[in-house]
């Protein structure tokens, strides 16, 4: 059970979509006068005008199930779950009317709701999204429904955006943690399928907190795209007996760039720089006869003859 929530500011569109579809099905209708599109729709607009200032008052929601679960989805059965996800969700004390689509494999129904109750009052959007995934969860446990094993189960070819982003990622970083040693290699595989990896660092400190991945325009976190992407988890891949330690592989792309290292006979400092060749490695033909006192005394003794 999946539900996608949607908003919008024309009854008339969504209503004719919904109803429009072919072999689709007027399963259940509350607070509309339901004898033909135009009055469901006129229904909708007479209650929204108790509140003109929302912009967009017309909810809809697709419900979908996995075709495992047709056998046991009979009309009064959809009936039950989209009422029973409604009052979860507090979409209650409004009109609504729910359609029975069939141009797919999997069963779904679509809702269409006023988001100005029958008071006049705004049905509050706050969190919908949120909500949505734990009232589908708690309610595919309650009744049994299919859970999928897995995302290889997604017809990913029918994905929009940003969905269509988030399956590519899942999949390269599925096939390339395997072939890759440390971070750095997997940074390289990737980067050659156009996807970035980023790190989320704690405070000023080095140690990696989290991990996200992007995609063109989409960024995710690990832990978005799958659970098993945490950074944690997806480090734990480089430590297999045999290679470096996870420790190790991480610096191999996280210990920042060490500045190599100068040369002999450049100058340490600006300061030192600045003063030119009083500090100059440089090297006199003086300087290089030895400092000693029997070289001294020859240089005094040749002085006191010329003079």
């Amino acid at each position: 059970m999946i539900g996608k929530i949607r908003k919008g500011n024309g009854f008339k569109g969504c209503v004719n979509y919904v109803l429009g579809k072919e072999q689709a099905a007027l399963l259940h209708a509350k607070g509309v006068l339901a004898e033909s599109n135009r009055d469901i729709i006129l229904s909708f607009i007479l209650q929204a005008g108790m509140n003109p200032d929302l912009k967009k008052p017309v909810g809809h929601i697709a419900l979908s199930y996995s075709p495992v679960d047709a056998p046991k989805l009979t009309d009064g059965k959809m009936v039950q779950l989209a009422q029973e996800y409604m009052r979860e969700m507090k979409i209650t004390d409004t009109q609504y009317i729910i359609v029975h689509h069939q141009d797919r494999e999997h069963p779904h129904v679509h809702i269409v709701f006023n988001r100005i109750d029958n008071n006049g009052k705004t049905i509050s959007d706050r969190n919908d999204m949120y909500r949505n995934e734990q009232v589908c969860k708690k309610l595919k446990a309650k009744h049994g429904l299919y859970f999928a094993k897995g995302k290889e189960h997604v017809k990913q070819h029918r994905l929009r955006e940003p969905d269509k982003s988030k399956y590519e990622i899942y999949n390269a970083v599925k096939d390339e943690i395997g072939k890759s040693r440390n971070w750095q290699q997997l940074q390289t595989r990737l980067a050659e399928k156009g996807i970035g990896i980023h790190f989320k660092y704690r405070g000023q400190t080095g140690e990696v907190q989290g991990i996200s991945f992007s995609k063109g325009e989409y960024t995710f976190k690990g832990s978005e795209i799958d659970r098993s992407f945490s950074f944690s988890k997806l480090d734990k891949c480089f430590g297999d007996a045999g290679q470096n330690t996870t420790e190790s592989n991480r610096q191999t792309v996280l210990a920042p760039v060490q500045e190599p290292a100068q040369t002999a006979g450049k100058a340490d400092s600006p300061l030192l720089a600045g003063l030119g060749g009083l500090f100059s490695a440089s090297s006199s033909p003086a300087d290089e006869t030895p400092d000693n006192p029997s070289e001294r005394k020859k240089k005094k003794k040749k002085r006191h003859l010329k003079l």
